[in-house]
């Protein structure tokens, strides 16, 4: 069977309109172009050692959260409709390009000036887990606007990419405007070729990544992430127990990414990170819960707050810092997750 032309199906994708011509000309091919050279670049990473240096959180940096912090910023720097950026290893929305005087109007974009972006994004999650060579993720959300604060996720974010780095460099992107009935998300394949910029190369996986809407599925998995948190509430435990009990599939690797992307590839899985008093939250809802959350409604599925019960897009942050727990999958999983934890 022939693989489909990535850069073909890409151009008459109908989901984006002129409105949002950079969104699909320059910003998103260019984020796939850094997910590929991140990939590149940890291939070549074969010592994984601290900087010796630690982000705005005190969390310490490898070389290759580094690196990676690095290629997403050049290639943002391509971008003119990229006006802000802020990422797990710098979070705060700073300005992407600097315009010494009054041309930079001109410079960001002429017509297309009126289109303007933020990106907030962990360059690479799950760094601790790249020295056993496990399978890691770049996760990415695009908003419209100069900012992310104050802002509604369900309609100003507007599109999410989640990279994964495994024996393969891919991506699930999910692109849903505000007003527009229409949703894109789909996987592809990137280069892991060096040199290779943008998505030349690149190759569509599946033009359409959904997860299955109803029983019967052929197999059940379940990823239960802080799983130290069980120890501290009943249901969590109880919630364990009856995966195991209905003999659903273990599928964890301890990478929010590759756990969350296995479930789209399968179309089934259900992803848990609930926290408690001991066993807090580390989830960044800017960096993380919010592109995830994009990703998983657009493939038909749902994410919410398992504090809450309430969608992950439903309530906005001010802060970048904001952290939360997390429960995402098919449908079905979810709303029974819910109820076990009492959220209904």
């Amino acid at each position: 069977m022939s693989t489909p032309d990535f850069q073909s199906w890409w151009q008459a994708a109908t989901a984006l309109p002129p409105s949002h011509r950079a969104l699909k000309e320059s910003v998103i091919p260019a984020l796939l172009g850094a997910v590929a050279q991140i990939g590149q670049a940890l291939r070549r990473s074969h010592h994984v050692s601290l900087a010796g240096t630690a982000n705005a959180f005190g969390d310490d940096q490898l070389n290759v959260d580094v690196i990676s912090e690095s290629l997403i910023r050049d290639c943002l720097a391509t971008c003119p409709a990229v006006v802000t950026a802020s990422s797990e290893e710098d979070p705060v929305e700073r300005p992407v390009h600097h315009h010494p005087d009054s041309s930079a109007e001109e410079d960001r974009g002429g017509d297309n000036s009126r289109e303007r972006y933020t990106v907030a994004f962990d360059p690479l999650d799950g760094s601790s887990i790249i020295a056993p060579n496990w399978s890691v993720g770049t996760i990415i959300g695009i908003w419209e606007g100069e900012s992310a604060l104050g802002q509604d996720p369900s309609r100003k974010q507007v599109a999410a990419i989640l990279g994964v780095h495994g024996p393969r460099t891919t991506a699930v992107v999910a692109v849903r405007l505000p007003g527009s009935t229409e949703t894109v998300c789909f996987e592809v394949g990137l280069s892991s070729e060096e040199g290779v910029v943008g998505v030349a190369g690149a190759q569509m996986i599946r033009p359409s990544v959904r997860l299955i809407a109803a029983a019967p599925y052929r197999t059940r998995y379940f990823a239960p992430a802080n799983l130290r948190a069980a120890a501290d509430d009943e249901r969590y435990m109880k919630l364990v127990t009856h995966y195991i009990e209905n003999k659903y599939t273990l599928r964890y690797s301890g990478g929010l990414v590759p756990d969350v992307v296995h479930a789209l590839v399968k179309g089934h899985g259900i992803y848990l990170s609930p926290f408690t008093a001991q066993s807090k939250a580390k989830l960044r809802k800017l960096f993380e819960l919010f592109p995830v959350a994009l990703i998983l409604e657009s493939a038909g599925g749902k994410a919410i707050d398992p504090a809450t019960g309430l969608d992950i897009l439903s309530q906005g942050i001010d802060e970048c810092d904001v952290r939360g727990g997390l429960i995402c999958g098919n449908s079905e999983d979810v709303e029974h997750a819910k109820v076990m934890f009492g959220l209904q």
